[in-house]
C-alpha cells in the first residue's frame, strides 16, 4: 500500500542529500542553457564534482522553442560532434549547416548533464557570489518564487573552486559581480560591454572567442559571454552555445590541472 508520509519523507531525505553535497564542489554552473549543460556534461564525465542551478522550472534555456517556436534548430558542421557526443540527431541541409529536433536536443542535453554526475538544481535563483581575497569563491542561493515575491528570506551560500556564468543574454552573476563589487573585468575596457544586435555570423564566431575567465575563478559561457564582451547575438543556431560549453569546459580543466 502507497504510504504519503514514506513518499514525503523520501523525497526530502533525497533533495536534502543531494543539496548538502552540493556546499563545497569543483564546479557551480549559472543557468541551465546549452552550454551550461554541455560544459557541465563534459566537466563531469571527467570526475569533476559539478552543480547547475537554473532559475526556471524547466532548464534547456532557449533552445526549446527552436525559431519563434518553430521547434528546429541549426548547428554548423563544427558542432556536430557534441551532439553525436548526446546521441542527438541531426539532417544534413547540404551547406554546411545541419538541423536538429529543439525539443529532441534540449531533452537529451540535460538527460546527457544527469547522467553524467551533475547535480541540476531548478527553481534556484543565485542572488549573489562570495568575493574573498579578490577571487569568486562561491554563491549565494536562495529559492526562486521568495525572490520572485520580494519575501525578506536570508540565503543560503555554497563554496565552488570555479563559478560559470552561462545566465544568458542579461549575464545575471558578472552584472552582480561588477556592480556589487565594482571590479575590473577582463574585458577590452574592463567594464561590461553589453550585447549588440543580431549578426548570426560574427555572433556564432564570437560566442566562442569571447567564453573566458572574466575575473578571477569566474567565467563566462554562451550568450553570457558575449553579453559580457559586448559580441553580436546570433538567433537560433546553436553550434557556437555548444562550442562554448565545450571550450569553457577545457579552460576550467586546465585550470584546475595546475592547482
Amino acid at each position: 500500500m502507497i504510504n504519503d508520509i514514506k513518499i514525503s519523507k523520501h523525497i526530502i531525505d533525497r533533495y536534502f542529500n543531494k543539496l548538502s553535497s552540493t556546499l563545497d564542489i569543483d564546479i557551480a554552473i549559472v543557468g541551465a542553457g546549452p552550454s551550461g549543460l554541455v560544459a557541465g556534461y563534459y566537466l563531469a564525465k571527467d570526475g569533476y564534482k559539478v552543480s547547475l542551478f537554473e532559475t526556471k522550472l524547466a532548464p534547456g534555456g532557449g533552445m526549446w522553442g527552436g525559431g519563434m517556436m518553430f521547434n528546429e534548430i541549426v548547428v554548423q558542421k563544427k558542432a556536430i560532434h557534441i551532439l553525436e557526443d548526446f546521441g542527438i540527431g541531426s539532417r544534413d541541409m547540404k551547406e554546411g549547416y545541419f538541423t536538429a529536433d529543439s525539443v529532441e536536443a534540449t531533452s537529451a542535453l540535460i538527460n546527457g548533464a544527469v547522467k553524467a554526475g551533475v547535480n541540476i538544481f531548478n527553481l534556484i535563483k543565485v542572488v549573489d557570489v562570495v568575493l574573498k581575497d579578490n577571487a569568486v569563491k562561491g554563491l549565494v542561493l536562495n529559492w526562486t518564487p521568495v525572490e520572485y515575491m520580494g519575501l525578506h528570506v536570508d540565503p543560503l551560500t555554497i563554496q565552488a573552486k570555479k563559478i560559470i556564468d552561462a545566465t544568458g543574454h542579461p549575464a545575471e552573476i558578472t552584472n552582480t559581480l561588477v556592480k556589487k563589487a565594482g571590479i575590473n573585468l577582463n574585458t577590452p575596457s574592463g567594464k561590461f560591454e553589453g550585447e549588440k544586435p543580431m549578426n548570426a555570423a560574427k555572433g556564432e564566431e564570437e560566442t566562442v572567442k569571447n567564453t573566458s575567465e572574466v575575473f578571477t575563478n569566474f567565467y563566462v559561457s554562451g550568450m553570457a559571454a558575449n553579453g559580457v564582451y559586448g559580441g553580436f547575438r546570433m538567433g537560433p543556431i546553436f553550434g557556437g552555445m555548444l562550442l562554448s560549453g565545450y571550450k569553457v569546459y577545457t579552460l576550467i580543466k586546465e585550470a584546475l590541472s595546475k592547482e
